[in-house]
C-alpha cells in the first residue's frame, strides 16, 4: 500500500510539473510558430478588431509573455526597467522595478521575459537575471552575470531570451569567467558554467536540440555558431560566423540533424549538419539572401520563410539547398511568425500583413497599420487564445483574431 500511495503522489507530482503555463519568446518551440486554431483567414478593413491597448509602457522591444490567465512585459521609465503584469482583459495588475536598463541607443528594454508556472525570468540590458513571483513580482533571486562571470557588456545593450529545460535556466554571458551559465531556476544557483571560448555574447537568445540521447545547447556568440553540452557545459564544437558588428540576434533553426543560422549587416547564412553523436558539424550550404538583422526565420513546408536586413526583400528559400525560391520587395524589413500556415509578418514601416506563402509568391490577403506606440517596430508578434498581440515601444495592443 505504501508503494502504491508513493508512486501515486510521484505521478501527481509529475503531471503537475509537465502541466505548467509557460509562455517563453518566439512561441513554444522558440521558432516563431504557434498552434492556435480557428483563426481568421482574412481581416476586415482596417485590421481586426481592437480589443484593448495600453500606452505607458516606457520605451522597449520587447514581446508579450502571454499565459492562460496574465500578460507579462517590460520597459523603461526614466532608465529603469520594470516588468508589468496584466489580466487577460487588460487590467494593470503590477509594475516591478528590476533595475538599470538601457538609455545608450535605441532606447529600452531587450529582452522578453520567460514565464514558467508562477515564476518570471527577465534579463536587464547589463546582465542582471531577476526572477519574480508572477502572482505580485516579488523578488525571488536575482544573479549579476557581469559581475560573477565577468560577462562584456555590446554596443546595443545585452538582449538574450532565457533558454531553459526542467529546473534550469541557461544564459550566455560571454565573459572571461564562463561563455554559457546554466543555473538552477529555483535558487539561482549554479548547476554548471563553461569554459570562457573568446567570443563575447551577440544577441543571440540560445535554442536546445536533441542528437539521439544528447541535448546540445545551440547559439551565436560574436564570431561564431557554438553547440555545448546541455549536461556539463563543455563546448562541443563551433562553426565561424562573422560578420561586420559582431551583432547574431536570429535564433538558429533546427530539423532533422540540420542547423540553419543567419544574421544581418550583408552576411546571410548557412545550413550545418551535426555529426550522428552531435560533436561537429559541417557546412552543407551557404547564401546571402536572407540576412535578417532582428526579424528571425519561419521553417515550413521545406521552406525558410525571411527578411532581408541590406537585402531589402521577403525571401523564401529552399531548406535542403539554400536557392532562393522567390522574394518580394513589399513588406521588409520585418520579424515574422506564423500559425496555421500563414506568415504574420510585422513590418520595420509599421504595418501588420497577413499572409499566405504559395508556391510561387506571397499572397497577402490582409494587412493593417499599428495606430499606438512610438519608436521602431522591433517586437515579435505573439498568438495566443486566438489574440493576436503587437507590442510598438511604448504600447502595447491586443486583437481578436478568431474565425466566427
Amino acid at each position: 500500500m505504501t508503494r502504491v500511495i508513493f508512486a501515486l503522489l510521484i505521478s501527481i507530482i509529475f503531471v503537475s510539473a509537465s502541466a505548467q503555463d509557460v509562455a517563453q519568446w518566439r512561441g513554444p518551440n522558440r521558432d516563431g510558430i504557434y498552434t492556435e486554431t480557428g483563426l481568421l483567414k482574412k481581416w476586415p478593413d482596417g485590421g481586426p478588431k481592437l480589443l484593448w491597448h495600453f500606452d505607458e509602457l516606457g520605451d522597449g522591444h520587447t514581446s508579450a509573455a502571454v499565459t492562460a490567465t496574465g500578460i507579462y512585459t517590460s520597459g523603461m521609465v526614466n532608465g529603469s526597467g520594470f516588468v508589468y503584469a496584466f489580466d487577460l482583459s487588460g487590467k494593470l495588475l503590477w509594475k516591478k522595478e528590476y533595475g538599470k536598463e538601457w538609455a545608450e541607443n535605441w532606447n529600452g528594454t531587450r529582452s522578453t521575459p520567460l514565464v514558467i508556472g508562477d515564476k518570471l525570468y527577465v534579463l536587464s540590458s547589463y546582465w542582471k537575471v531577476v526572477c519574480m513571483n508572477t502572482s505580485n513580482g516579488q523578488t525571488v533571486w536575482s544573479a549579476d552575470l557581469q559581475k560573477d562571470y565577468g560577462a562584456k557588456n555590446n554596443e546595443w545593450g545585452i538582449a538574450e531570451n532565457f533558454l531553459f529545460d526542467g529546473n534550469v535556466l541557461y544564459c550566455t554571458p560571454g565573459g572571461s569567467g564562463a561563455s554559457m551559465v546554466a543555473l538552477d531556476r529555483n535558487s539561482g544557483k549554479v548547476v554548471w558554467k563553461s569554459k570562457a571560448n573568446g567570443n563575447k555574447s551577440a544577441y543571440c537568445s540560445p535554442l536546445m536540440i536533441k542528437v539521439k540521447d544528447k541535448k546540445i545547447i545551440v547559439t551565436m556568440m560574436e564570431n561564431a555558431v557554438c553547440g555545448f553540452d546541455a549536461a556539463t557545459g563543455q563546448q562541443l564544437w563551433k562553426y565561424e560566423h562573422i560578420n561586420d558588428t559582431g551583432v547574431h540576434p536570429n535564433i538558429p533553426a533546427y530539423i532533422n540533424g540540420y542547423l540553419y543560422c543567419t544574421s544581418g549587416y550583408g552576411k546571410g547564412g548557412e545550413m550545418l549538419k551535426l555529426s550522428d553523436d552531435g560533436s561537429s558539424v559541417t557546412e552543407v550550404w551557404k547564401t546571402k539572401d536572407v540576412d535578417s538583422r532582428t526579424g528571425g526565420v519561419v521553417v515550413m513546408n521545406g521552406r525558410i520563410y525571411g527578411s532581408g536586413d541590406r537585402n531589402k526583400k521577403m525571401f523564401c528559400l529552399d531548406w535542403q539547398t539554400g536557392k532562393m525560391i522567390f522574394s518580394s520587395k513589399e513588406m521588409a524589413p520585418a520579424t515574422l511568425i506564423a500559425d496555421e500556415g500563414l506568415l504574420y509578418i510585422y513590418s520595420e514601416s509599421g504595418k501588420v500583413f497577413l499572409v499566405e506563402p504559395k508556391a510561387d509568391g506571397f499572397n497577402i490577403l490582409s494587412s493593417f497599420a499599428v495606430p499606438f506606440g512610438a519608436n521602431p517596430h522591433w517586437a515579435h508578434l505573439v498568438i495566443k487564445d486566438k489574440k493576436l498581440y503587437v507590442r510598438h515601444g511604448t504600447s502595447l495592443m491586443v486583437y481578436d483574431i478568431a474565425a466566427k
